[in-house]
Formats: structure tokens, C-alpha cells, sequence
């Protein structure tokens, strides 16, 4: 193994001494102890054949590659195990039902930033875990018990809530488990760091050109501080650093055909996202109202989606309305 200079024992608490072994806990658990075969095969790229071979085209049009479906019934056995009633998933059309006496329904997209499989770029899984309930999944993100991501990059990391705030732990793969290496994560209010797709700027809203054309002229503009700009075109990718590092992150609506509403998916994707953000001190929005307080129209609605420091946030919010700029 490389050492370092400082390199020492292992540090943090295994994870399962961190979370309970039943309720949602369990089921958080759960998916934590089912990632590394996952990441596993990620870091095996084509050795054993093409991840990237498509293999179908998901509810949202996106197309499927091989592993975005061997992930989801992957995932699907791991929550089996636990009780799960039901799940709802990216990569199906329908709600799947595991368990009918089940105490706990989970939203998931088993593969986060999927259409970067095969090039070495981050990728990651989202969930959430709700009470069940007659309503299912349609319902608003305040009914979200637990929610947490994987990111899958030159390390496999693992962050969730219970509601209590936000731990992240990192997988020692001597161990074979997953250590805390971060408890009750707290985003600053302020940040110079945004994460968004440039290449869409033009069809975005005036109020967001505006923001965007102060944002850039740095110190010498009305902001009166210069901003980096970030994009991993992975949302989980974005969490986990934002988390880490802090930071803003944005994908609005815009003026194209199909991204009137965002693209970005409301229950399996923005919802467990904003139950993080907030559980960290941040805000999430859609640009009107907080991601958590939208209820879905369908399984697979999209929604825009804001999300990080809380005075950028705001910021962004308040150019959207017509406000500044």
C-alpha cells in the first residue's frame, strides 16, 4: 500500500456503530453494505465486458446502459432483505413491490450521472426513505424519514440522514466496512463556487442571465468578489463535494422543449438531494418554493432544481423573481 507520511490507523467509527439496526436505520444500512460490489465493477470499466451497452430507454427517454440495470436489481435485492414495501426507481416504469407488510418505502436512482459510465468521471446513487404510506410516493418531501448518496469516484464515500443531521463516512476496503470520517456536516451560508451547465445559458431566463452576467464580472461587477465555476454533469457528484467543500449548484428550467419544468427528477433525485441540503444548513428550491414542500404530479415528474449555500441560494432566488439585475 502507498504510504503517506501521516498515513495511521484507520480513522472513524464503523457505520454500524453509527446507525440502528432497525427502522430506517436498517435500511440505510443496508444499501451502504451493497455498494462495494457496485463500485467494484464501476472501477473494472470494460475488463469484463461493456458497462456502456445500452440496453434499453428509461421512463424519462434516457437511454439505459447495462449497468444502470444490473445496479437497480442489485439495489432491489439489498432492500428486499430489510423489510422494504416498495420502490421506486429510475431505471423502472412502475412501483415495484417487495414486501407487501413492508414498513418503508424507498425512491432510488441506482446510478446517479450515468451517461459518464465508462470514462472515469463521478458517479454516485440517490434514495430516500419514506413511512409507508396509502399516498406511496406521491406525496411531499417533509414525509422523508432518511435520504443519502453514494459517490463513486477515487474513493467510495457514503453520506446520509436520519433526520438528525448529516454524517459521511468513507469505505476502508482493509475493514471490508464503511468509517465515519464526518459528523454533522454544515454548509457556510456563503459561497464563491458555482456548479452549472454553461452550455445552456442562453436559453435560460432573463433574471438568470442577469445573475449570471454580475456573477461573472467578478470583483469588479455588483457581487464585488470573483466566483469559480464547477460542472461534474453528475447532481450526486455536486452534493458530495458542495457537502465537503460547500458551494451552489443550479439546473433550472428553461426555454428548450422537454425542459420547460427542469430535468432534473422530483422523488428520486431533487427530494433526497434537498433532505441532505437542508439537514446541512442549506436551501433547496425549484425556484419558487423549497424542493421539499413540492408535491409530485407523477412518478417520474421533473422539477428545477437550486440547491446549496443559503445566501447564494437566495441570491439566485431573488434574480429569478425580477428583484436585482
Amino acid at each position: 500500500m502507498l504510504k503517506l507520511p501521516d498515513d495511521g490507523p484507520a480513522r472513524g467509527r464503523p457505520i454500524h456503530d453509527a446507525l440502528t439496526q432497525d427502522g430506517p436505520g436498517a435500511v440505510v444500512l443496508a444499501l451502504a453494505q451493497a455498494l462495494p460490489p457496485l463500485a467494484a465493477r464501476l472501477a473494472a470499466g470494460r475488463l469484463h465486458g461493456d458497462p456502456e451497452a445500452i440496453v434499453g430507454i428509461n421512463d424519462s427517454g434516457d437511454k439505459q446502459k447495462a449497468l444502470d440495470v444490473a445496479a437497480h436489481c442489485h439495489m432491489l435485492d439489498a432492500l428486499r432483505t430489510v423489510g422494504v414495501r416498495q420502490v421506486l426507481s429510475e431505471e423502472a416504469e412502475d412501483i415495484i413491490t417487495l414486501n407487501d407488510d413492508g414498513l418503508f418505502d424507498v425512491a432510488i436512482d441506482p446510478i446517479d450521472g450515468s451517461g459518464s459510465i465508462g470514462v472515469g468521471a463521478p458517479l454516485g446513487m440517490l434514495f430516500s426513505v419514506l413511512p409507508a404510506a396509502p399516498e406511496g410516493f406521491l406525496r411531499t418531501g417533509r414525509s422523508i424519514v432518511a435520504a443519502g448518496y453514494a459517490s463513486f469516484g477515487h474513493s467510495l464515500d457514503f453520506g446520509w440522514s436520519l433526520g438528525q443531521g448529516v454524517q459521511i463516512a468513507g469505505f476502508d476496503a482493509a475493514a471490508g466496512h464503511f468509517r465515519v470520517v464526518r459528523d454533522d456536516v454544515t454548509l457556510k451560508p456563503a459561497t464563491s463556487t458555482i456548479a452549472y451547465n454553461a452550455s445552456n445559458e442562453r436559453h435560460w431566463s432573463p433574471g438568470l442571465q442577469a445573475w449570471l452576467r454580475d456573477l461573472r464580472a467578478g470583483a469588479d461587477g455588483p457581487r464585488g468578489r470573483d466566483f469559480n465555476m464547477r460542472w461534474l454533469a453528475a447532481a450526486v457528484g455536486e452534493l458530495h463535494r458542495i457537502l465537503l467543500k460547500g458551494g451552489a449548484f443550479l439546473y433550472p428550467a428553461d426555454g428548450r422543449a422537454g425542459y420547460e419544468h427542469g430535468r432534473l427528477r422530483l422523488i428520486y433525485e431533487c427530494a433526497p438531494i434537498a433532505f441532505l441540503i437542508e439537514q446541512a444548513g442549506g436551501a433547496a428550491s425549484d425556484g419558487q418554493v423549497p424542493i421539499l414542500d413540492r408535491r409530485p404530479r407523477g412518478l417520474h415528474d421533473f422539477t428545477p432544481l437550486i440547491f446549496g449555500a443559503t445566501d447564494e441560494v437566495d441570491t439566485i432566488l431573488a434574480y429569478l423573481a425580477g428583484n436585482k439585475g
